[in-house]
């Protein structure tokens, strides 16, 4: 196996301290020690001495969410998702990627998402027919909306509508390159899609992405693999929030108490922290959770939803656990993924919203 000089650097000295295994989602759902990057990083330096195989702890490299908690909390600078992306690549090339993977990419090459889906649900297609054809910006849904919250598509089109914003929806998108870089790093064909949709969305002066995963992708894993999208790309959150500022969206606050979902992808990578705050605050009161803002935990990923299933059902259900023990009773999400997960696990005596839903109330 071949890393980086960085990586091995990384693999060599994260394997020997234990300060993030405390904020791994994964490690705290499972209770197993070889869930946090400690344990990730002894396997692969174990790969490096050729004690042991890479395919042996390929199974271990997809346990990883890359939620970034790991690398924010180190002390010393080291980067865990980096060697994990890494890693992902390498199995690829050998030929090793788990069997349960082979599929999902497969589907991502295939289809143009792991879900092998290509048929839009019948009311986002007719609410997406009412938008005009051209326009200077256009709202990036993103697979997990289109496939797996159409309703939430909907209802964030609606909304954008009613702020008199002049947008369109491509009835076609093509992928941001954010599921083949889950599953295969910075493989190839993740830089052919990337370059796909940084052809295409280039063709607007603004992209609304309304998924943080996407977010991601265009404002830093683009930069970082030089693709370049010459669009100005802003987040729905902080587009929220200006149209709420600039009364366009005219909100009336309420009584309710809302407890806000950091995706990681916003919060770490972006440091995107105020403007889903300010959205929540112009329609009721806020309570937080004590891992919020930079410091949040991931509550699911549909990506590794398609093969530890059960694994994200208890990462979502500690999510409300961290909700409940702040004496909180709605939960406000900003990721079309997070919100899949929570819905599914939610308790009876609380309510999972998404931010349009909380907006649209409040009108």
């Amino acid at each position: 196996m071949q890393l980086s000089q960085r990586n091995k650097e990384t693999v060599d000295a994260c394997r020997f301290c234990w300060m993030c295994r405390h904020i791994c989602p994964i490690g705290n759902a499972t209770g197993m020690e070889r869930n946090t990057s400690r344990a990730r990083a002894l396997g692969l330096s174990m790969v490096l001495r050729n004690v042991e195989t890479l395919e042996s702890v390929m199974d271990n490299i997809y346990e990883c969410s890359l939620c970034g908690a790991c690398t924010k909390e180190c002390k010393t600078g080291w980067d865990p998702v980096q060697f994990t992306t890494e890693a992902k690549l390498e199995g690829a090339a050998a030929g090793v990627t788990p069997a349960y993977i082979v599929p999902l990419i497969e589907k991502v090459l295939t289809s143009g998402n792991i879900y092998g889906e290509n048929k839009l649900d019948a009311k986002l297609a007719k609410e997406i027919g009412t938008l005009p054809k051209t326009a200077d910006t256009v709202l990036y849904l993103g697979t997990d909306a289109r496939f797996r919250t159409p309703e939430l598509a909907v209802k964030a089109i609606q909304l954008l509508k009613k702020a008199g914003l002049q947008f369109t929806v491509l009835a076609a998108e093509p992928g941001s390159g954010y599921d083949l870089y889950f599953l295969a790093g910075a493989a190839e064909e993740t830089r052919k899609r990337m370059s796909v949709a940084a052809e295409t969305l280039s063709g607007f002066k603004t992209v609304i992405a309304y998924d943080p995963n996407d977010a991601r992708m265009f404002l830093r894993q683009y930069k970082e693999w030089g693709v370049v999208l010459k669009a100005k790309v802003k987040t729905f959150t902080d587009v929220l929030a200006g149209q709420i500022r600039t009364k366009k969206l005219s909100v009336k606050k309420g009584a309710l108490t809302y407890t806000f979902q950091d995706p990681a992808s916003l919060a770490r990578d972006l440091e995107e922290t105020v403007p889903a705050r300010k959205v929540l605050g112009a329609c009721g009161g806020i309570r937080e959770m004590l891992l919020h803002g930079k410091d949040t935990n991931l509550a699911g990923s549909l990506v590794m939803n398609e093969y530890m299933p059960e694994v994200m059902r208890k990462v979502a259900e500690s999510r409300w656990r961290d909700a409940a023990g702040v004496g909180a009773t709605i939960l406000v999400t900003a990721s079309p993924s997070e919100y899949v997960l929570l819905k599914a696990t939610k308790p009876e005596t609380m309510q999972i919203l998404a931010m349009e839903e909380v907006v649209a109330k409040c009108l």
